[in-house]
């Protein structure tokens, strides 16, 4: 008896907010469907170790256009094709970072250059390290303190956010801008303490910045251990630092995301799901983003597979070129413009494929409010949260434009252990969450094609 109460109560509460029981067996359907007989932990193998990580402009990145070119087809899409768009080429090659100690011995360190640093150009660029805690410590340093000296930016991923992703935007602003920084007070190179959440020696890239007018000089990260050994030593004696790396920018060339469709049977106004294709350049692209790739194919798959009659086109777009330009999402934003096309409304998944805890809105509080007014449906399927603000980085353009934006949103406690560095492989995604946060982006999307 308590459980019929129960259940009615849960159907009641549907009518209310304009739910039906066919919404509830719908989801039902689609969790079935994708937990069964879902590609997308198979399609994650095939694209993470058989073509691996895909920095744009590389041969890899070419590789993972034809890929998901094919997978699009395979998923049963009407409409396949490829879109223009210029891509920084960003090489890292060959890089040591070594440390010499009072004893006079040098040490190697384990590190990474930034994204889109440029480099010593395959010479030793040694210098004093000088260590500095925050901003606004290194702010309060005459330029002559800093002249010649590598600044060593040990600003710590903050643990007290439980959502993680609060600690990384807390320290990101270290990794983007500490080059320009040091290169203003005349020093040499600048070291960052990695953005992450783990306390490991595994450092972590990821896209850097050079301010106009500034000299471009080498950005480098260091693990968490590593860098509290640093400042350890620091305490107590000089220390040498020796950099020698050979990346830098080699120019532009054409690329293309990638975009599959199936037409609306109402109207062509579109949904679009996508990720970003490419990755950096170690590890294995797999949480960044190949979970969000797959995940996006098997929305539409599952559309076809159950025969769900969309109302609007759904699109899936593949987007180039995220981690290092964003120039996908842009030039996705752009034509969409140009073409007149009318956008209802676009998510992405790209903050990794653990077990999905919500979805964030970004769109006005009408909008909000019908979706969150279905969390009755998505509660039985772990989805509870739909208090966040904010949308994917590639469909920022859309919504400039003024369209209704969302981001998936899975557990994030490990993420940044793992966030662009060598560990970000496919035996760290485990097959149920990645299929349960496709899951929920194809249960959104039936309901706001329905309901839109």
């Amino acid at each position: 008896m308590k459980k019929i109460i129960g259940t009615s109560l849960l159907f009641l509460g549907m009518a209310v907010f304009g739910q039906s029981k066919e919404d509830s067996i719908q989801f039902s359907k689609i969790s079935k469907e994708i937990l069964n007989n879902g590609k997308s932990y198979t399609e994650l193998r095939d694209l993470t170790q058989n073509i691996g990580h895909r920095l744009s402009g590389s041969e890899a990145y070419e590789k993972a256009v034809k890929w998901a070119e094919q997978k699009l087809r395979d998923a049963g899409a009407d409409k396949v094709w490829l879109q223009e768009v210029m891509v920084p080429v960003w090489t890292r090659g060959k890089e040591s970072l070594q440390i010499k100690t009072a004893d006079g011995q040098w040490k190697n360190l384990k590190m990474l250059s930034l994204g889109n640093s440029e480099g010593t150009g395959g010479k030793d660029v040694s210098g004093e390290i000088i260590i500095v805690k925050s901003m606004e410590e290194y702010e309060k340093l005459p330029a002559d303190q800093v002249k010649d000296k590598i600044v060593f930016f040990n600003y710590p991923f903050s643990q007290s956010f439980v959502e993680t992703f609060k600690g990384y935007s807390d320290a990101a602003k270290y990794r983007t801008t500490a080059a320009s920084l040091t290169a203003k007070k005349g020093g040499k190179f600048a070291i960052v303490r990695s953005l992450s959440s783990a306390f490991d020696d595994v450092p972590h890239t990821g896209a850097m910045r050079y301010e106009d007018k500034v000299s471009k000089i080498p950005a480098i990260a260091i693990g968490t251990t590593t860098a509290n050994e640093l400042e350890a030593l620091l305490k107590n004696q000089k220390i040498t630092a020796k950099l020698n790396s050979n990346c830098g920018m080699k120019g532009e060339k054409l690329s293309h995301s990638v975009i599959g469709e199936i037409t609306g049977k109402k109207d062509q106004s579109v949904i679009v799901v996508g990720g970003h294709l490419d990755s950096w350049d170690v590890g294995e692209g797999a949480h960044d983003d190949g979970a969000g790739i797959v995940q996006s194919i098997e929305v539409l798959r599952t559309f076809k597979k159950l025969g769900i009659k969309n109302n609007h086109t759904i699109r899936v777009v593949c987007f180039a070129n995220e981690e290092n330009g964003v120039k996908g999402g842009i030039q996705y934003g752009k034509t969409a413009k140009e073409k007149n096309e009318k956008h209802l409304f676009a998510i992405e998944s790209d903050a990794g494929g653990f077990a999905p805890r919500g979805i964030s809105l970004e769109m006005d509080d009408e909008k909000r409010n019908q979706i969150k007014s279905w969390a009755g449906l998505f509660f039985p399927y772990g989805v509870y949260n739909f208090e966040g603000k904010y949308s994917g980085t590639d469909i920022y353009p859309l919504h400039d434009m003024g369209v209704p934006t969302a981001e998936l949103v899975p557990d994030s406690q490990r993420y940044f252990d793992i966030h662009h560095t060598e560990e970000d492989t496919f035996d760290k995604v485990n097959r149920r969450e990645l299929l349960l946060g496709a899951a929920a982006m194809t249960q959104l999307i039936y309901m706001i094609d329905k309901s839109w």
